[in-house]
């Protein structure tokens, strides 16, 4: 622990190892195992869970990048078991919502950024230099693959798959894939699905329930009737609804809304 600037304040848990030349500013805590590389910067209001791996040169609680941030305290809390590596920056939130957060278990690969007043949930993996815009709200187990930009306020449900080089506008809803240009709907997220334990039938059910929403020539509204109507309550069914009745931004398209 050479060569460091960790302030008097900072609240740091047991077996932490900080690498040379990393600041770590008061208003800080870092949870029990947690590893921290070389020139690393932790600043004011950062909240880190344990057995967290913070490699070299991030940035975690940066002022947010936002004209209307006027210096309110703010915060990032960062949950237990991330792997967040080189170049990475997360900023702290605003007046908009005071925090952003970062949930358990999540891979943030390499040069990714995370704006103010996101919450992204837990088990996900976001790839090389994605570009997260400010107020983004991505669910659990989602896998957003490189080089990939999100819209602000965009929501990005449960079990997504983004493909490398999107670009996010409109909200996705969960449990399935995204990709081509211009970005649409391309599936259910089967393999990702099947490894987390929904079984065939379920699977089935999803992809029926996404068809009709996609495939069918259906609007937006008429298919979520057909769906209420047609499909026994099911935690899925009721979550691929209240999401796609929650969105502010309206759901990306489908071939066949694009074809025509």
């Amino acid at each position: 622990m050479q060569n460091n600037i960790i302030a008097k304040e900072a609240v740091i848990g047991k077996n932490v190892f900080i690498g040379n030349f990393s600041t770590i500013e008061e208003d800080v805590s870092i949870g029990n195992n947690t590893w921290i590389g070389n020139n690393v910067s932790i600043l004011k209001g950062t909240k880190i869970g344990a057995n967290c791996q913070i490699h070299s040169n991030c940035v975690l609680g940066g002022v947010p990048q936002d004209l209307k941030f006027e210096g309110e305290y703010s915060v990032l809390e960062i949950g237990n078991n991330n792997i967040i590596r080189e170049f990475v920056t997360i900023n702290r939130g605003t007046k908009s919502k005071g925090i952003t957060s970062i949930g358990n278990s999540n891979l943030i690969m390499a040069s990714v950024h995370i704006g103010h007043d996101c919450f992204i949930g837990s088990n996900c993996i976001i790839g090389f230099s994605a570009g997260i815009a400010g107020e983004v709200q991505i669910g659990n187990w989602v896998n957003i693959s490189g080089l990939t930009a999100i819209h602000q306020f965009s929501k990005i449900g449960d079990h997504a798959m983004i493909s490398g080089l999107s670009r996010i506008v409109k909200d996705i809803p969960p449990f399935i894939t995204v990709a081509h240009e211009p970005l649409r709907y391309a599936g259910l997220n089967t393999i990702g699905l099947r490894r987390r334990g929904f079984d065939s039938e379920k699977i089935s059910e999803l992809k029926s329930i996404y068809q009709i929403i996609f495939e069918k020539g259906k609007n937006t509204s008429a298919a979520l009737e057909t769906i209420e109507r047609d499909f026994e309550a099911t935690i899925e069914r009721n979550q691929i609804l209240d999401f796609i009745k929650c969105s502010e931004r309206g759901i990306l398209k489908g071939m066949r809304d694009l074809q025509q």
